[in-house]
């Protein structure tokens, strides 16, 4: 096959079919945080967020996902103090297992960091082949610190936003005309939020402007977008909106600023996470294959195609059990609450990164869901649902470590 022996052809077709089952289960889960708000809110239907999603996700794989392998090559372990082979059989072990455990969080409807499974992978296999000493402790010690700053500061940022809401339009004497003539605004944070994610030290500004930009061309940029879509997106956003109640009619303005929100969360879930399951094909690939052997697949622009389509068939098959568990089970979503919680998770999630602090994705979504939800009280929340998601978390790397550390083991006796 493609010119390879009889060992890289068996190294070649497990990595793919690996990161293709690590792609798959990145959709299911991790993806379906995107669009959970928008149909648990009734801003879109479950088929509709497919098909959105779907696109978004091979589209932010292939024009902004970075096919870097920094999870698996460097980020927990050093990669140089192990033999290729051992790195090759490692990383196959550590998606496996990471791949192992998504799938049984997303069948019990439990939405899990995909990045933490992999790391909880690396790690077992890590300590096996190379000992205490070649662990990174400080960057499992920040990984174990996102567990409880990721949702707390999503948390946070959307009870502040809707309670926001809450102030500037619903207690207002209109309510609805209120929302209307605020809608430039929400429409220049969105967009604000959006472009400063888009062109912030990314792959896409180095493409579209040809290099990094200073930070204060970035503000300048995100300034200049928020307020042209600001003044002429109102006129979308406001399309087909009727008068009405005044609480049907802010539901309505919010329910199609709440379809972008979550785009643009779909979007860069295809950019962020496709590393993780094109990161490990590669290290696999790299230290079994010769360089002047990879089959035109192994190009960039293709993996990148490749585990987008992966994301994007996860989330059609099996994204609905975490949509239902986001969507419909910790709270009751409205539009207005759906728009806080992701633009509240967007915003963490940005300022995050930015900042260099590990956060989880899904860990943020769930907190902000959690902080809407506080702020209609304590008994708007089901807290059953919550007691597991936190369960799932906490337990996400030990067990993806013991199952890499077993897939490892018997790998090892196959050789």
């Amino acid at each position: 096959m493609f010119g390879l022996n009889p060992t890289e052809s068996l190294f070649l077709a497990a990595a793919l079919a690996a990161g293709l089952y690590m792609a798959w289960n990145i959709g299911a889960n991790d993806v379906a945080n995107s669009m959970s708000t928008a149909v648990g809110a009734g801003a879109i239907t479950y088929k509709q967020a497919i098909v959105i999603a779907s696109i978004l996700t091979v589209a932010g794989a292939v024009l902004v996902g970075e096919h870097v392998t920094s999870t698996v090559k460097g980020g927990i372990f050093d990669p140089t103090e192990i033999d290729s082979l051992n790195l090759a059989l490692g990383g196959l072990s550590a998606v496996l297992a990471a791949g192992m455990w998504v799938t049984i969080a997303t069948w019990k409807s439990l939405p899990i960091s995909t990045s933490h499974s992999i790391i909880g992978g690396m790690l077992g296999f890590g300590l096996v082949a190379g000992g205490p000493s070649v662990i990174s402790w400080g960057t499992l010690g920040r990984v174990v610190l996102s567990w409880v700053t990721s949702p707390i500061s999503g948390a946070i940022l959307a009870f502040i936003i809707f309670n926001i809401i809450i102030k500037l339009i619903f207690n207002a004497d209109d309510a609805y005309e209120r929302a209307k003539k605020l809608t430039p605004f929400f429409l220049f944070a969105t967009f604000f939020i959006i472009s400063l994610s888009l062109f912030f030290d990314t792959a896409l500004a180095r493409k579209v402007f040809g290099r990094d930009l200073l930070y204060i061309e970035v503000m300048l940029v995100a300034s200049v977008v928020g307020t042209v879509v600001g003044i002429f997106g109102k006129y979308f956003i406001l399309r087909g909106v009727e008068d009405g109640d005044d609480y049907e009619g802010v539901e309505k303005i919010f329910r199609n600023l709440q379809v972008i929100t979550s785009c643009f969360v779909a979007f860069s879930h295809g950019a962020n996470d496709v590393a993780n399951a094109i990161g490990p094909l590669l290290l696999v690939v790299e230290n079994v294959i010769p360089v002047e052997k990879h089959p035109f697949f192994l190009g960039a622009n293709y993996l990148l195609f490749i585990g987008g389509m992966g994301i994007a068939v996860g989330l059609s098959t099996w994204g609905y059990r975490v949509i239902k568990t986001i969507g419909f089970g910790v709270t009751k979503l409205t539009n207005t609450r759906g728009f806080s919680v992701d633009f509240g998770a967007a915003t963490t999630i940005l300022v995050a990164s930015k900042l260099g602090m590990p956060i989880s994705t899904s860990h943020t979504v769930v907190g902000a869901v959690f902080g809407v939800g506080l702020a209609r009280g304590l008994e708007a929340i089901n807290l059953g649902v919550l007691k597991n998601i936190v369960i799932s978390w906490i337990v996400t790397v030990p067990i993806a470590a013991v199952t890499s550390v077993l897939l490892y083991i018997s790998f090892l006796q196959l050789i």
